[in-house]
């Protein structure tokens, strides 16, 4: 009869280093067990998350095995549907860096049948839309299949695109992983389809020779004789005059003319949007943005305030919180480059955060938004942009919920083996309210989590202190890495409980904010769903959830 009574009561309590009796539970990395995601999740998290930088528990030449051989899983059950996946995520701009597309496309130009393989070749030009996404692509490819007739092809018809357009791609990305224009061109042979394209050709493998003295007399190949000019230039009024008229990029000025506040003020005029954040600190250690009524200042303010055209750059999210959080810092992750910011310049970037993420209908349900703040999401790199990490991460995730949502509670979770709690030594036991909101700029909440004291993982304290408060909530949402261990019940067990205890058929939503393979959400339970952090699709996709 004991026996019996443990049962019983480990189907509702079940230990979280031990798995659910009758559950498919598998062990996490971190010790405990959850759910393995099928390969499509894992998919769509390796296509946003990638595996750059690692996890806590797993290095980045495992955390990339793992994603390379479910992605492989996946092309071998549908590998059509994978390339549309690819070219769906990274057309949309939902993921902050694109190579995990550009790896995931040359594995089905690889690996994949004959309709896969030439899926993925017709995908290529929009996946890899610049020059450095078609390296990226030639070096992954290199090292998996050879250069048969479909690969160069596809690579061939890369090069068609109008010859104005390709002129500033090879400006703009000369080479990458070791491979150049030249390289690929002699690869691929392409055949040209206008005289401009011969000429641009020509230029990509002869260089200076190839372009002559004068300014050519084609519009779209004035500017690759700008920049062989730019290369010659002896003041940096010439640059001036060449950026203007020409219109030549950053990336097309010699690095000795990159101190000069007058040639960043020509860049800037007409710079795009990813261009302009990317150079924030320059242009303000050169003197250019400045406290006061700057023009330049007023410039950038201006742009990252125009909704449509931070919406067509598709400046990923995560881009614009790394640039604000290193910006309003006033020194980079890494190198020696100091300044002083511009709080014109950081409340710009916090507005532009928000403004990236879409609008979202409010569902004016009642939400419960929990951060898991515990050690593992400390050593967890965003996409592997450093001085990112999934615990800053997940608060700035929740802001975007919080801003839209007017009932919600914003809790930290974080469950030390000592048993002192988030606060150690003082709070809820493991939980307790996190003072930010979306009225903050978003630096002040970076410095607020980082300071939230970390621990052991327990994903089911939300649900255990809305139980014991009886607190009523619609919906739980936690934002973690899934590498639950510590203490009972189980996330799942106790959102079950909290459903039976106070009668309210409660949801969960678990925010993956790494490209692992587990979850805390039951696969089985309709009212529970887990979602990639930081796909620009999630905050709409949860408030259609939450009202369905």
């Amino acid at each position: 009869m004991k026996n019996l009574t443990e049962y019983i009561k480990s189907l509702t309590n079940t230990p979280q280093n031990r798995p659910i009796p009758g559950s498919s539970q598998v062990p996490n990395s971190g010790g405990g067990y959850s759910w393995a995601v099928d390969d499509w999740v894992r998919l769509d998290r390796f296509l946003v998350l990638g595996s750059e930088g690692g996890t806590y528990y797993i290095k980045e030449r495992e955390l990339t095995r793992q994603n390379a051989e479910a992605v492989a899983r996946c092309i071998a059950a549908d590998g059509p549907r994978v390339v549309a996946r690819i070219a769906e995520i990274s057309q949309a701009g939902r993921a902050p860096k694109n190579d995990p597309a550009v790896f995931a496309l040359a594995l089905c130009a690889s690996l994949g049948d004959n309709p896969t393989r030439q899926a993925a070749f017709e995908a290529l030009p929009r996946v890899c839309r610049t020059g450095t996404h078609l390296f990226h692509f030639a070096q992954f490819a290199d090292g998996m299949r050879g250069w048969g007739r479909g690969l160069r092809e596809a690579v061939s018809k890369w090069y068609d695109m109008p010859a104005g357009k390709l002129a500033l791609q090879a400006i703009k990305y000369q080479q990458r992983d070791g491979w150049s224009h030249r390289d690929l061109l002699r690869l691929a042979h392409p055949k040209p389809p206008t005289p401009q394209h011969e000429t641009l050709y020509n230029w990509m493998v002869k260089g200076w020779e190839s372009v002559g003295e004068q300014p050519h007399p084609d519009a779209a190949l004035r500017q690759v004789w700008a920049f062989e000019r730019a290369k010659r230039a002896r003041e940096a009024r010439e640059v001036v005059a060449l950026v203007e008229a020409y219109d030549l990029p950053r990336e097309a000025v010699p690095t000795e003319w990159l101190n000069s506040p007058e040639v960043w003020a020509a860049l800037l005029a007409r710079m795009p949007l990813e261009a302009m954040v990317r150079n924030l600190a320059k242009m303000t250690v050169v003197g250019l943005l400045a406290p006061g009524k700057s023009d330049a200042t007023r410039h950038v303010v201006k742009q990252l305030g125009n909704e449509e055209r931070l919406r067509a750059s598709r400046l990923h999210p995560i881009k614009v919180l790394a640039a604000l959080k290193t910006y309003a810092q006033g020194h980079g992750e890494r190198g020696k480059l100091k300044w002083q910011p511009v709080s014109r310049v950081i409340d710009a970037l916090n507005d532009a955060f928000y403004t990236s993420f879409g609008n979202v209908s409010p569902t004016n349900k009642r939400w419960l938004l929990a951060l898991d703040v515990s050690g593992s999401m400390g050593g967890n790199m965003l996409a592997g942009i450093p001085g990112l990490d999934a615990r800053v991460g997940s608060a700035a995730m929740a802001l975007v919920t919080a801003a839209t949502e007017p009932d919600r509670t914003i809790m930290a979770f974080s469950s030390a083996s000592g048993g002192y709690g988030g606060q150690w030594g003082g709070g809820e036991s493991g939980l307790t309210p996190v003072n930010i909101s979306p009225r903050q700029r978003l630096d002040d909440v970076v410095r607020t989590t980082a300071a939230i004291p970390m621990g052991g993982t327990d994903c089911a304290l939300p649900m255990k202190w809305a139980l014991k408060h009886k607190v009523p909530a619609d919906v739980f949402v936690v934002y973690t890495d899934s590498e639950t261990w510590h203490s009972a019940p189980h996330p799942a067990q106790a959102l079950r409980n909290y459903r039976d205890a106070l009668g309210i058929p409660a949801k969960m939503i678990v925010v993956g904010m790494t490209s692992n393979g587990f979850t805390i959400a039951d696969p089985d339970d309709a009212g529970q769903m887990d979602v990639v952090g930081f796909d620009t699709a999630v905050p709409q996709l949860m408030s259609d959830f939450v009202t369905t």
